[in-house]
């Protein structure tokens, strides 16, 4: 339920009254509340109507407790009790903020955010620790999973598809820490990539040809480089009428079409037993009849069967990967073939690379904020014992104007790629001249 929180967002410390003795009271109405609720027929209940019926409550209630408030604390008092009863306490004005892509919170006392690429430090606060683990244990307990001391850190998501992460003593110690990823209420699509300038139209035209046609496309980059994003606004060029199975450890994709199977890994329970992998669900994937398989993101053993799958009829398939360069990519994915323990030679491992995937696309995040397709690379193939591969189109960076603001455009290498004959072939036709520099 959201609520309005325009008071909580104006004032940075109660009027007239210490942050210690707002949170102390605040602390008691929400428990007298609770006692006073009849939680078992909150369901039952419009929202509109529950919002009433709770507001009369907490008036009752404030004025019980004889403490002197003006109009103004009285109303964000409400509102912060609500927060608590029914959201996630302080964080619910940094949730409602369509700006906000990432809300950091270090400890109790200690929170971040991103807004437009940038970090800042916020006035937001929560009693003490024992307080802000009540929010993570709220978070993690709706999508079945759990926080103790036996598994002190955990990947959740909220409702609105967000990714969660979070760490709690003895491992951070400082107190508990949340990590929160935002994605925004509504998915992004292709032409707000253009409009913010991750990409330009020529880009759009390969990446759009790329996916009709089948192309198996590896997506780059770093923590925050937008590749999860990438990865959605691509999908929307899947046709309908395909059967897509998405495997991820915390399910954050949100594809548009009618046949998506999504399956989401499973930790293991108290007693250690119980554990899905991204492995165990890609080998299952095989047998579910996919016309495509989209890995959330590659990060181990699972990496071979992914090879395997793209190099025995399932093309047309995607994930991302964590890695600095396309090269490093490349890379990164023969060492994760070994992690699942398989004994394959060397080159043997670089052939299933080569022939599996067709491109490779790199996202860099800005000094500036700006996240963008900073590379465009195709496999084609082996010489010797090195996977070749050849810049379709990069990003070519000029410089920092005086704002501090990167300077650069988006260029082709001259090189016409190997999946323009197979774009031609399949009807999807391209500007004359688009790979020309």
């Amino acid at each position: 339920m959201v609520f309005n929180d325009m008071f909580y967002r104006k004032a940075k410390a109660p009027v007239g009254k210490s942050l210690s003795y707002f949170q102390e009271l605040k602390s008691r109405i929400h428990r007298r509340l609770i006692n006073e609720l009849d939680l078992g027929k909150l369901d039952l209940l419009e929202s509109g109507e529950l919002a009433r019926q709770i507001n009369y409550i907490l008036e009752n209630l404030i004025a019980e407790e004889g403490v002197p408030l003006n109009q103004q604390e009285k109303e964000r008092l409400i509102v912060e009790v609500q927060h608590e009863t029914f959201g996630l306490g302080p964080l619910e004005p940094l949730l409602s903020d369509p700006d906000i892509s990432d809300i950091l919170v270090n400890n109790s006392s200690n929170v971040y955010i991103e807004r437009y690429g940038k970090l800042e430090r916020t006035d937001v606060v929560f009693r003490d620790n024992n307080h802000l683990l009540q929010i993570i244990e709220r978070i993690v307990s709706k999508v079945g999973r759990r926080i103790d001391e036996s598994s002190p850190y955990v990947d959740a998501r909220l409702p609105d598809g967000s990714r969660v992460n979070a760490i709690i003593p003895p491992l951070a110690i400082d107190g508990p820490v949340l990590s929160i990823r935002r994605f925004g209420l509504e998915p992004l699509k292709m032409n707000d990539l253009l409009l913010f300038g991750s990409i330009d139209e020529r880009m759009r035209l390969i990446l759009e040809g790329a996916v009709k046609t089948r192309l198996n496309i590896l997506i780059s980059g770093g923590t925050g480089t937008g590749k999860t994003t990438l990865l959605n606004v691509m999908s929307e060029y899947i046709p309908h009428t395909e059967r897509i199975v998405t495997i991820e450890d915390s399910a954050e994709l949100h594809l548009k079409q009618d046949h998506v199977v999504r399956l989401e890994t499973r930790p293991a329970n108290i007693e250690g037993k119980g554990e899905v992998t991204q492995r165990d669900l890609v080998r299952n994937a095989l047998r579910m009849r996919p016309d495509r398989i989209i890995l959330g993101e590659v990060r181990g053993g699972e990496a071979l069967d992914m090879l395997q799958a793209m190099n025995t009829g399932h093309d047309g398939s995607l994930s991302t990967i964590h890695s600095n360069s396309t090269r490093d990519a490349m890379a990164r994915l023969e060492t994760m073939v070994l992690m699942a323990g398989m004994d394959l030679p060397d080159r043997a491992i670089k052939e299933q690379v080569a022939s599996a995937i067709d491109l490779v696309i790199q996202l860099i995040r800005y000094p500036d904020g700006t996240r963008r397709v900073s590379r465009i690379s195709e496999i084609t193939g082996m010489e010797g014992s090195t996977i070749v591969m050849q810049d379709v189109f990069v990003f070519d960076q000029r410089g920092i104007d005086k704002d501090g603001k990167i300077v650069g455009e988006f260029t082709a290498t001259g090189v016409r790629p190997r999946f323009a004959e197979r774009f031609k072939i399949s009807g999807i036709s391209l500007p004359q001249g688009i790979f020309d520099k």
